[in-house]
């Protein structure tokens, strides 16, 4: 299809969306925006916890997949954490011991946008392909030695797609580029970073929500991380930025189904939102603030493989340790 055509046709969509819930009463509305405040307890993990030079950090979302439990995520041998490593992935029967399996994406050839590192993965299974999407970075533009700065104008990062027949691979590349791309205007909130893909399926559109980071903020970026949103017909894409930003303060994306609806979790600000149509989180004014929220958070999504999800009741995320970053599982306690 025409990109011209297919551009319109997800602007009406989006339109469609945002209007789904002027058929409802204003009772079922509130029933359906109902965040109850929660809390969280955590457990440690064998097989992904607590190593020495090892950083595990960025879990994705869990799927289950025959009686398996599948989480993907960044590993770094030997290195402090940043923007450098790979993915692995690691699975558990009972979502408590895990047993670490392979690399599952190693960097991109030289030159490609992924080919200084590969990180914040996450995944879909679509009719028994499963799409691993990843956050790529390559070494400072100009640079001959390779050198990767981390600079706040030029290091880019951008979103890659890699797929499969299992969910234990081998995951292919769908292209040598990136299906989402930083914004070319340097005022826009994502011109800088496209980083921390999560994926939803909904009214027969697939999401592809990530942060995004501007080059006018430079070294205050992260401070001013917000959380937008691009859309498809299909899970491999051309995917279309919906165009503005969703929800301020999140650095670190999660999203999950929550009733007939959309929950996140803004990072930085801590607290709990709602959209009914998954693209307006801030006008029903219900965010609720959360106590000792886990970090770099997955959640255990069966929708993300066919199934049905009400709420967010556990996931994995991370620790911050220095070089040996681990991941700890949380579990959802409602107050």
């Amino acid at each position: 299809m025409n990109k011209k055509y297919m551009n319109i046709i997800l602007v009406f969509s989006c339109l469609l969306l945002l209007c789904n819930c002027k058929n409802k009463t204003s009772t079922e509305i509130s029933l359906n925006q109902e965040l109850k405040a929660v809390t969280f307890d955590f457990t440690e993990l064998p097989g992904i916890g607590l190593e020495k030079g090892i950083t595990r950090r960025d879990p994705s979302d869990i799927i289950y997949i025959d009686r398996v439990y599948y989480i993907y995520y960044t590993k770094v041998i030997g290195q402090a954490s940043g923007y450098w490593g790979d993915m692995w992935y690691a699975t558990s029967t009972d979502g408590f011991i895990w047993e670490e399996k392979s690399r599952i994406l190693g960097i991109g050839k030289t030159g490609d946008f992924d080919s200084q590192a590969v990180f914040t993965p996450n995944i879909m299974e679509v009719k028994g392909k499963y799409y691993l999407f990843y956050t790529g970075v390559k070494p400072t533009p100009g640079r001959n030695d390779g050198i990767f700065e981390n600079n706040a104008s030029t290091d880019i990062t951008a979103i890659g797609l890699a797929i499969a027949d299992n969910p234990y691979g081998p995951f292919t590349r769908l292209t040598e580029d990136p299906v989402l791309e930083i914004s070319e205007s340097s005022e826009k909130f994502d011109s800088y970073r496209i980083d921390d893909a999560a994926l939803l399926f909904k009214d027969d559109n697939y999401m592809l929500y990530y942060k995004g980071r501007s080059r006018s903020h430079g070294t205050r970026g992260p401070g001013h991380t917000q959380m937008g949103v691009a859309i498809s017909y299909k899970p491999e894409g051309p995917y279309i930025k919906y165009g503005s930003p969703l929800l301020d303060k999140s650095h670190e994306v999660l999203i999950w189904k929550h009733g007939e609806g959309v929950a996140a979790l803004a990072s930085i600000s801590s607290t709990l939102a709602y959209s009914k149509t998954g693209l307006d989180f801030t006008s029903n004014g219900k965010n609720i603030k959360v106590d000792n929220r886990p970090f770099a958070p997955g959640a255990y999504r069966p929708d993300l493989t066919g199934g049905k999800a009400k709420k967010l009741e556990w996931g994995i995320s991370m620790v911050h340790n220095g070089p040996d970053c681990y991941l700890i599982r949380y579990d959802v306690i409602e107050k």
